[in-house]
């Protein structure tokens, strides 16, 4: 079963600490994003395998927007 990695709120993506097909832990840490000179970590909703990267360091996302995917 796949699950979505989504943003929790508007902001930049200013690092991104995994790459596909690695496995990653629930609550480790995977994405870093900045809104408002603040950064805001973005942990694994569940164990898994990232199974596709939506978004590359750099990019501006909306909240809610898919950020990656991990079965």
């Amino acid at each position: 079963m796949s699950e979505d990695i989504v943003a929790p709120l508007a902001g930049k993506i200013i690092a991104i600490n995994i790459e596909a097909g690695q496995k990653v832990e629930e609550d480790e840490e995977i994405f870093i994003i900045e809104a408002m000179k603040m950064e805001t970590s973005i942990y694994a909703p569940c164990d898994g395998t990232i199974k596709a990267i939506k978004v590359k360091k750099g990019d501006s996302v909306e909240e809610d927007a898919i950020l990656g995917t991990i079965e």
